[in-house]
Order: C-alpha cells, then sequence, then structure tokens
C-alpha cells in the first residue's frame, strides 16, 4: 500500500479511520443512554453509500461543491436549492453527527465543550466529503486544521451573512449554543471575527446573502459551478 504523505487530504482520512477504530474511546454512552463510554464504532455514522442509496447514479468521487458559512447564513436552504437544481443529493455534517451520536448537534456539542466537538466532528467532515453531491458543513468546522487541510481539493462556497444580519436571523433560535452567553450579538460578532480568516482560507467562491432572496444566491452560485 502506497504510504500517503503526512498531512494531505488522504492522510488525514487514513488517521480518522485508525483514530475511529475499535479501541478508540467514544465521546458519549450508547444511544439507549448508557452512562459508562463504549468504544467508538466508526460505523456509527453513516456511509457514503447509505446516505445515497436511493440514488446511487447520483454518487461522484468527491462533492459538486461545499458550502460553508457562519450560522444564519442560509446554507442549508441554499444547500438543498443547489442540491435540488442539480439533481443531487445534500449532505450535511450536522446530521451526520447527529444520526452517528443519536441526539441534537446542540446537545453534542453541550456535553463534550467545543475541543472535543471539534475533533468528533472531523471524522464526520471527513465522512461528508467521501460522498457525491452537495455538502453543507457545520458553521465552525473550518477552525480545526485538519477540516480545511480536507478541503483544499474541493471547490469550497462561502456562504456570507453580515453579523447584523446573522444576529438577527439567529435571535430567535436556541438550538445554537455556541451562540450561547449573556451578550448573544457580540457572541455572534466575536465568531465572525475568528472565522473570517478560515472562511476566506478555503473558499474558491464567497457569495452574500444580505437581502437577497435565496434564488438569486442559488443562481449566483450555480453560475459559478457551471463556469469551473
Amino acid at each position: 500500500m502506497t504510504t500517503q504523505p503526512e498531512g494531505s487530504p488522504a492522510g488525514i482520512v487514513n488517521d480518522l479511520v485508525d483514530d475511529l477504530g475499535p479501541d478508540a474511546p467514544r465521546a458519549r454512552g450508547d444511544a439507549q443512554g448508557d452512562e459508562h463510554p463504549t468504544p467508538f464504532d466508526e460505523n456509527d455514522a453513516p456511509s457514503a453509500t447509505e446516505l445515497v442509496q436511493a440514488a446511487p447514479a447520483m454518487v461522484n468521487s468527491a462533492p459538486r461543491v461545499v458550502l460553508v458559512g457562519l450560522p444564519g447564513s442560509g446554507k442549508s436552504t441554499i444547500g438543498r436549492r443547489i442540491a435540488s437544481a442539480l439533481n443531487l443529493p445534500i449532505v450535511d455534517s450536522d446530521v451526520l453527527i447527529e444520526q452517528g451520536e443519536a441526539k441534537a448537534c446542540g446537545e453534542v456539542y453541550s456535553e463534550l465543550g467545543e475541543d472535543a466537538f471539534r475533533r468528533l466532528e472531523v471524522g464526520y467532515v471527513a465522512r461528508a466529503l467521501a460522498t457525491g453531491g452537495v455538502v453543507s458543513l457545520g458553521g465552525g468546522a473550518v477552525v480545526t486544521e485538519k477540516v480545511r487541510t480536507l478541503l483544499q481539493r474541493h471547490t469550497v462556497v462561502w456562504i456570507d451573512v453580515s453579523p447584523e444580519e446573522g444576529i438577527r436571523r439567529t435571535a430567535e433560535d436556541n438550538s445554537r449554543p455556541v451562540l450561547e452567553g449573556e451578550d448573544r450579538e457580540q457572541r455572534y460578532r466575536d465568531l465572525a471575527a475568528e472565522r473570517e480568516p478560515y472562511y476566506r482560507e478555503v473558499a474558491t467562491f464567497r457569495v452574500r446573502t444580505d437581502e437577497r432572496p435565496p434564488q438569486r444566491v442559488v443562481a449566483e452560485i450555480l453560475g459559478f459551478i457551471e463556469a469551473d
């Protein structure tokens, strides 16, 4: 077997497979609520085949496009519309986490804390990137260096939103513990400032969603994909 260079996307995936082997500690109890940690089975997260088994002809060697952006930027809505327009599946790394961990993504984040959550998240991002179609990543996935390395060979679209608009869109959303704090507005601005350099690093295309209907944003992204 050919050895992949350390730090390459393929090398990172190989390391993740080793890390998620049967002897690795599990981040949680089992789905039945066992309070005692059990070994992590890498098959807990759905495979690419399982995700799109209803339409195997749509599986590609890599996603057609990967979407990144802050909470409230519109990744989910835009991702679904792009997938529909291209007749491709939509894969959300946060949904994979919920399926694999058998609980809401925000709950996993709250239980583990950010550092442990980000380590867990890398494996699910790798699985998402092994599927064809349109992939939407959790807003903070890009802060992890391994995730940014995995994105190097993909077409990445940064769904950008101003802090003011993002704050407005997430004001009534209590499912995002990353935004919790005494001053949610300042917390959002801090996240935007922290993550912007990482979004810039991984993005091959950037589109702003402020005061723009989703169909216009989707049309702009589709135009970029077709020209790419």
